[in-house]
Formats: C-alpha cells, structure tokens, sequence
C-alpha cells in the first residue's frame, strides 16, 4: 500500500534504499523483513512506525510494537518521537515482551488468581523461594540444586507449559520424576504470595488469552498494527502470544535475522522465524542487503562462514563502502602470546589516533577474559568488561529494594524475610522458623504473622520487643506511603530501620561506597510517578548503564556484542573446542554446531573497519594446558577475502605455511597419513617436530587427529565406526558404540552412562 498522495516526500523516506521504503509502505497483511546484519532495520522499523501514525492508519494506542530489550524500546520510542512529535507519548504498547505482558496482566491478573498489585520476583527471590519447597518436600538441594529446578521451570514456562501440561517425563528431569509436582506448589506458592516470576508475565497471559475469548476479541480489535523485532529471537510462548493477538487482523510485521539467530540457550527457537510464511500464508517477505556498516572483505568473511549452514532463508550482503583491510587470520603460540599480540595491537591502532571506545575483543566464553585483563592491567591499558556485576544486584541495593517491596506488598514474604533481621535485630533463624510456621498454619503472610506472634509466649522477650518494635516501623511506613513522595520515603526507611546508621558505623571504605550506592538508587527513584512504577521498572531492568568518564578497550561475550560494533574487532580463541564449544556440539549436535556458526556470523559482523581472528596452539582452560587446531570456521573464510600472519615465539616458526596458501590443512590426516605438512600447518607443529601427546602434554596425538578428521568429512559421519565398536572419548573415556546416525553417535560409556556426542571426538580404542 503506497501514502496518500502529497506535495512532498515525508521526512521518514528520506534516505531510505527500495527494500526499506518497501518495508514502511507495505502496511498491510503479514510481512516478513529479514534485516542482515547492519543493514538498517532499526531505520525501517521507526520509519514504519512514524508512516502508520503520520498516515493515521491507526491510533498510538492501536499499535503493538514489541522489542526485546529496554534499550531498544527507548531508542524506538526516541527515534518515532523525532518523526511524529508528541503522537509517540500516546503509544501505551511499545516496549518489551515482559513489560507489555506486566501490563496486560495487571488488567486481568484476577483471571489467574492474583491481584493487580502482584510482585514479580527477581532470580534471587526465586531461588530462595524453590529452596523452601525442596526443603519441605524432604530433598536433598544439594543432590538436586534449586538452580537446576529454577532451570527446568523457566524452560517450561518459555515453551509455554503450565504445570498440568507437564508429563512424567518431563517430570523425570528432576529428582527422580518430582519435577512436576514441585513446579505446580512453586506456581501455588506464587499465588499465595500475589508473585510470580518473569516467566509468568506471558505465560499467565497465553493461559487468559486461550481461555478467555472476550479478553482476547478485545486486543485482536484493540491492535490494528503488530511490528516485532528480532523475531528470530522470540521462543515458544513468545510466538504462540503474538500468533493469537494476530490471527483477526495478520497486519504483523516480524523483523528478524535467521542468521543471527544465537540465544537457544534462553529457549529461543529458530525454526519461528522460519516458518514464518507457513505460519501467514501469503505473506510479503522483504530482504534488507545493503550493509551500512562493514567493508566488502568483512562482509564476504562472514558470509563465506554462515553458508555452509543449510537452516537459513538465505540473503546477499552486499555494500558501497572501500575495500578496506582483509580480515587478518593471526596463530599464536598459547593464550598469554594472545594477549600480547591484542595489546600490541591496539597500541598500535591507539598511535594512529584510534580511540579505545572504538575497539572491542569478543571472546566466547567468559574465562578468556582473564588473561587479557592481567596483561592490560600490567600495560596500563583502560578497559571496561561488559556484563559484569550490576548495580541491582549488590547487595545493599537488594536490601532497600526488599524494604520498600514489604511495604508496597504486605504479600511479599521473600522480601520481609531477606530484611527481617538486617541490619542485625537480635531475630535468629529459630525466631524467623516460627514466623514461618505461623504463617503456614493459619495461611497468612509473614507480616501479618509477625504482628500476631506479638500476642503469644513463642519469642524470647528481646525478639519479641525487636520484631514489635519492626512490626510498628512497618506500619508507619505504609502510612508515609500515602503522604511522601516515593524517593522520600526511602531516605526515611533507610534512616529510621537503622541501615544507613549500621554502614556509617563501619567506617570502612567498602561501607562508603554501599552509602553511596544507597543515594543513587533514592535519585533513581525520582525519575518514576510512583513506587510501584520503579519497582516494576527495577523488576523488568536489570541493567546498569554507567557512562564511562574515559575511553576503554571493551571486552565482552560475542552473545554480549550482539546488536552493537566497533572499528576494529578482535575475534579471539577460535579453536576447536572453544569455538566452536565442544560442550554445545556435544549436547546439541549439528543444530548446535549451526547455532555456533551463526555465533561466528554475529562476531565478525561486528566489526566496521577491521577483523583480527587469532588462534592458540595451546591454551589454559580452568588450570589444564590443552592443545588446540584452528577452529573450522578459520578453514570456512573465504581466501580472497583474508590475509594470515604467523606469530614468532623464541625464535621459532610456529606455523609452517602460510594459511593464504588455502591449502587443505586436513588432506593429510584425510588421506589416513596423519602427519603431513597440511596436518603441521593446521595443529602448530614446530619445525622438524612431530604431534605427541608430549609435545602437548594434555590432549593424547589420537583424539586431535579424530578432530583433525572429522573437519574434512563434514556432517557425513565416518566410515570406520559400527555398533558395538569400543571408543575413546577425551571427556567420558572408554565405552561402546549404542547407535549410529550419520555423523552424530549414541555411547554407552564404562563411567560416564549414555551419552550422545559427534564422531568428531572419538577414537576407536
């Protein structure tokens, strides 16, 4: 559908290729935008946004724009605002999966038996809650850790699985088949708490929305429009959430990359965005090519990798900037020669006048961090670490947060309890047990408890004057809630339970910093029209965004880097192995070794003017010295598109060719000769010197070259394993094969029991 006509092009077109303006204009019926990696979609999607309210096909209040974090829908918010002006304050439903569902659900929370003041817990409270249960159900929680069951539960309600929807064998991964029982008291737990957790913000909603069809009739007609971002993201109740609200109309637009497809660890499946067509038949499917972003050779690096996976819709990245530098293939001797090659290497980029800001190392597990913090810190190199402790979970800040919970939520038992005793009260385990079993008994929360208690010979007569005592401050303060403005009355909590008082008192350095981390959570707190307001908000982000006062290196998981980019990318550690994670093919398979493709596809797209990809012959991982070959991905890049570099440690050439040659390093060990110059190139052999288990004291000569081997055979499966067949495996040991289908084996391990792993890993012993 094309705009009205007029006597100018809208400002919102301006700039925008064909494929993009295609995207705006094709407002109506389903419509399928895959947006390759930096190729505008966040352009598209605020543009068609602005055309639906400019044009007013719909009111504010009449689009659901979902997005998958609160930094996205800030910026979408921002981005409308400057398009159309003041009609973006009136769109109630842009924001996030959780905050919309929060929202919806505080409108019908009676439906599922809460109230509309309901909590949504935080991990922490969850944990401690499922410990209680276990704990009560006579579980050993060390055999069968609360994690794991916080775990299975999410897992669950991501898939959209309530616990009648739980079947025995289900029910069976955890504690010999209690998984299920335990999940329903957990969700009875909730509701007697008037809590849930995030799972439930759209999993109580899919429950209304199935059930209720006048509640669902009345958002089908509310929303004319559904715009959805990083669709290929969304997991099983995400997708079943958005199917029904868009089933009268089908005026959803999904936009989403198949490619970037990398979170199935939180339950997102790929396969939504695939069937997407299938899903809205006759739906219009818009690619975005034109990469803004990167140069051609980092465009063709990574389109060189992604397609050797076969699960992909497909696309052509394509862009009009220079050439630009190949993207550079640099082997190192071990994970300390590494860090030094990274650090000279920004130094150098630094003399050239590059900004820290503008460089980022992406690594794939967070253990590699360590060694290039130990060698920026002895170069006096500034760097930031993204993803580490954040500002609402210290605990100080948990603990205010807990005080003004209780008083916003009598209900709230998790957090009367974390603050029951804290600061210190003279209220020992003993006194909080009897609090608990009062509670339970007459089926009342634990305030209301306290203050009955007070009426009994169940406390010694210091706890009962200290609980009294908090028990009236309790009360006063929900008073206050009426009269104060929400930031005053925490300052007044903090002062008046004594906490602000305990942490002057330690005079410590320690103490000073937590005062002054209590001060900036009261001014946080201004910024929202009411307490419930901020908790909600505390509840939905768990973010600290601190703006660095000076430029730093920043290093990060490549799952962290998703969504951003820097001039310049280090891609660091891609060994086999490593990356891609032996544990993830291991668990998952070929699906799994797609998924880290497409991990490799997000890394090296990061990067706008230069890609380094390094790689160790040898690395550390938890105190173990393992050997290592180039991950395949290395062997995937495309040679016109790269250039190799072989590190010198004490003099010695660690790689024998150039891997600009491109010749295969696997023909050798193909061939069944195992020790040929392609075998030395790709594994590090030094000159003269031959692979044995004591020049790599920690990976026996066998099971590299079974890695070695299983690179050129593909997904193929090998043809010298049968049924029956004893193998060696680096992890499980010795064992026998149980099954075979192609390239993927099931073994019945002497120590390890059964378990499914790649042929890749195994050698016939």
């Amino acid at each position: 559908m094309s705009i009205p006509a007029s006597t100018a092009e809208p400002a919102y077109l301006k700039g925008l290729n064909a494929p993009q303006r295609d995207a705006v204009l094709t407002t109506e019926g389903p419509v399928l935008v895959l947006a390759g990696a930096g190729t505008g979609k966040t352009a598209a999607l605020t543009a068609r946004l602005g055309h639906l309210l400019a044009t007013r096909r719909a009111y504010p209040s009449e689009i659901l724009s979902v997005t998958f974090t609160n930094k996205a829908a800030r910026e979408m918010r921002e981005r409308v605002g400057r398009l159309v002006g003041d009609l973006v304050e009136g769109m109630p439903w842009l924001g996030t999966f959780h905050a919309i569902g929060a929202k919806m659900l505080r409108r019908h929370a009676e439906l599922v038996g809460l109230q509309s003041n309901f909590t949504i817990l935080d991990t922490d409270d969850q944990l401690r809650l499922l410990k209680q249960l276990i704990l009560a159900a006579d579980i050993d929680e060390k055999r069968f850790p609360a994690r794991s069951l916080a775990g299975l539960i999410d897992e669950w309600k991501n898939k959209g699985l309530t616990p009648r929807e739980i079947d025995a064998g289900e029910s069976e991964r955890y504690a010999n088949g209690r998984g299920g029982e335990l999940y329903q008291r957990y969700q009875e737990r909730l509701a007697a708490l008037n809590a849930c957790d995030f799972g439930d913000l759209l999993l109580h909603m899919l429950t209304i929305l199935k059930r209720e069809r006048e509640v669902l009739a009345d958002y089908q007609r509310r929303f004319k429009y559904i715009m959805v971002d990083e669709y290929q993201d969304t997991n099983s109740v995400q997708y079943l959430w958005l199917r029904l609200l868009a089933q009268e109309r089908k005026n959803i637009c999904c936009v989403g990359d198949d490619d970037q497809s990398i979170y199935s660890w939180r339950g997102a499946q790929v396969e939504n965005i695939l069937k997407f067509e299938k899903d809205f038949p006759g739906a219009k499917v818009i690619r975005l090519e034109q990469n803004y972003r990167s140069t051609p050779h980092i465009l063709a690096a990574a389109s060189g990798v992604i397609a050797n996976n076969s699960g992909r819709l497909g696309k052509t990245l394509w862009t009009e900037e220079a050439q630009g530098d190949k993207v550079k293939v640099l082997g190192v001797w071990d994970g300390p020669e590494e860090a030094r090659r990274v650090g000279e290497e920004i130094e150098a980029a630094q003399r050239n006048g590059q900004s820290l800001d503008k460089i980022a190392i992406l690594v794939r597990a967070q253990h590699q961090t360590r060694e290039f913090e130990d060698r920026f810190i002895a170069i006096g190199m500034n760097y930031r670490i993204i993803g580490g402790f954040r500002f609402y979970e210290r605990a100080e800040i948990r603990d205010a947060l807990a005080y003004l919970r209780v008083v916003h939520q009598s209900a709230d038992d998790l957090a009367f309890e974390r603050i029951v005793n804290v600061p210190k009260r003279g209220l020992g385990d003993k006194a909080v047990q009897k609090l608990h079993l009062l509670a339970r008994a007459e089926n009342i929360p634990l305030s209301v408890a306290a203050a009955r208690i007070l009426d009994t010979d169940e406390l010694t007569g210091a706890a009962r004057k200290s609980l009294g005592n908090f028990v009236i401050d309790l009360a006063r303060w929900r008073r206050m809630a009426n009269e104060l403005p929400h930031a005053e009355l925490a300052r007044q909590i903090l002062d008046e339970s004594g906490y602000t008082g305990a942490l002057q008192a330690e005079k410590s350095v320690e103490a000073a910093g937590r005062l002054e981390n209590l001060t900036e959570l009261v001014r946080a707190m201004e910024e929202y029209e009411s307490l419930g307001a901020f908790l909600e908000h505390v509840s939905l982000v768990m973010d600290n965004e601190s703006q660095a006062d000076e430029a730093k290196v920043t290093i990060m998981t490549i799952h962290a880097a998703k969504g951003l980019e820097y001039d310049t990318v280090f891609l660091v550690g891609w060994e086999e192995g490593l990356f891609p994670s032996q544990r993830a093919i291991d668990e998952g398979g070929n699906a799994s070794l797609e998924e880290e493709r497409r991990l490799a596809y997000v890394a090296i797209t990061r990067a706008r003017r230069r890609a380094i990809i390094l790689h160790a012959a040898n690395r550390r991982i938890y105190g173990q010295w393992t050997s290592s070959i180039p991950s395949r991905f290395v062997g995937e890049l495309p040679s016109a598109h790269i250039e190799s570099e072989n590190s010198m440690s004490g003099g010695e050439s660690l790689w024998r060719a150039n891997w600009s040659e491109r010749a295969d390093p696997f023909a050798d060990v193909a061939r069944g000769t195992g020790r040929g110059p392609g075998w030395q190139r790709a594994a590090g052999v030094k000159d003269g010197g031959s692979f044995t288990s004591r020049t790599f004291s920690r990976e026996p000569t066998r099971v590299v070259e079974a890695r070695a081997s299983a690179v050129s055979l593909g997904n193929k499966g090998r043809s010298d394993l049968e049924v029956g067949m004893r193998v060696f495996h680096q992890k499980f040991g010795y064992g026998a094969i149980a099954l075979i289908e192609g390239n993927k084996l099931e073994i019945d391990f002497d120590e390890a029991g059964r378990k499914r792993v790649m042929d890749t890993f195994v050698t016939v012993g």
